[in-house]
């Protein structure tokens, strides 16, 4: 008997590497630690660890603890002659099922029976990822109509840890209105003045 309801999101597979390095290597369970990130991997930190955003903004709070990018991401990514395996762009989550890019500012996701994370930004793509593959770069900044559209995944905070393992339910709360889309916002220093 056919359904209309929507396919669970879920996690479809996990990824961690501890050295700075472009993609992430598959693991079979990653575990999230409040307020640091990805137990082990090198962006864990209550600073930013991005290399790129040390040099140039100096120690700013870590909002990029955990990277998640949709697999249909990928799977589009391949239709378009591109060859990009889950971890490959550096996420450290791929998910099924959720349209990251399109849920708001604060938006928590419950990742198994425990870990839950807050989403607070999108990736910022880099000339890295055409160094990865020459024009993949295009395909994941699009400018359109609308403006331009940032398709390399999303940035969050770890704010109660636990493991997430391929195949866990991801569960989405939003939070209160008015919602903020997601967007990309350089790092701000700890001491800057607002």
């Amino acid at each position: 008997m056919p359904t209309d309801a929507p396919a669970r999101p879920f996690v479809s597979s996990v990824h961690a590497a501890a050295r700075h390095s472009f993609g992430k290597p598959p693991t079979l369970w990653i575990r999230l630690i409040e307020n640091l990130g990805v137990e082990g991997d090198a962006h864990a930190g209550a600073t930013d660890q991005h290399l790129y955003h040390i040099r140039r903004f100096g120690p700013t709070p870590n909002l990029r603890q955990v990277h998640l990018i949709a697999a249909e991401t990928l799977e589009e990514l391949a239709g378009k002659g591109h060859a990009v395996r889950p971890g490959d762009l550096g996420e450290n989550i791929s998910t099924r099922n959720i349209d990251l890019p399109a849920l708001p500012t604060g938006t928590r996701l419950q990742l198994g029976s425990d870990a839950v994370i807050e989403l607070t930004g999108l990736r910022n793509p880099c000339v890295q990822i055409d160094n990865f593959q020459k024009g993949l770069l295009k395909h994941l900044v699009e400018r359109g109509p609308a403006g331009v559209a940032l398709k390399c995944g999303v940035m969050s905070i770890v704010i109660r840890g636990g493991e997430v393992r391929p195949n866990d339910a991801i569960t989405i709360e939003l939070p209160p209105l008015p919602h903020r889309p997601l967007v990309y916002a350089p790092p701000v220093p700890a001491d800057a003045k607002v």
